[in-house]
């Protein structure tokens, strides 16, 4: 399994004004790396909660469908909230590039995480049997970022605040999230446990 950004968000849920004052800075020598800092925090935050904070496209690869067999036939898609699916295409058995009808699934974006589940009566395609053979193509995201919740928000802030007081975190891969156990808990509130 692969996820894969093809289309980065937009804009970041905190600007570089809302971000400069909560870490109480009032010139613009520092704006390049601030705006690195609050790509970092929203980066880390959104791991922290499967989540992604404004629309981002992204192609999910899995190695088969599921098992028809199974009560609740479905595919969870790895970040949430899923606005949309764009396309589900998949290697058919004789190796070819096939897209699944519209008509075969429904996308299920009020659960959290996400899903991709058949329509009744249909029935998953047979695939080439090979790793990452089905393609998935969504949208997540709460839209705009005036549509990010105020706790998720505050977080990023905190987590801004977090690596620009301490240097020494930016080298650190996944920056100060379980450092910081108040943004921790705001982010909790919002996390998606299915995926955690």
């Amino acid at each position: 399994m692969s996820l894969i950004v093809s289309s980065a968000p937009s804009t970041e849920p905190v600007t570089l004004s809302e971000a400069k004052a909560h870490i109480r800075v009032d010139h613009n020598e520092l704006d390049d790396l601030i705006n690195e800092l609050i790509t970092s925090a929203r980066q880390a935050a959104e791991t922290f909660t499967n989540r992604t904070f404004v629309d981002t496209t992204f192609v999910y690869k899995i190695n088969v469908f599921p098992h028809d067999g199974l009560v609740d036939s479905h595919i969870l898609l790895p970040r949430s909230p899923v606005d949309s699916v764009s396309s589900v295409t998949y290697l058919d058995t004789a190796g070819s590039s096939q897209t699944l009808a519209t008509s075969v699934y429904e996308v299920d974006t009020s659960s959290l995480p996400g899903r991709v589940r058949l329509k009744f009566g249909q029935a998953w395609p047979n695939t080439q049997l090979h790793p990452e053979v089905v393609t998935i193509t969504f949208i997540a995201g709460y839209g705009a970022a005036s549509a990010v919740p105020n706790a998720i928000k505050v977080a990023v802030k905190m987590l801004v605040s977090d690596l620009y007081e301490h240097p020494e975190w930016r080298l650190d891969a996944s920056p100060a999230v379980h450092d910081n156990p108040t943004a921790r808990r705001l982010l909790m509130t919002e996390q998606v446990v299915e995926f955690a």
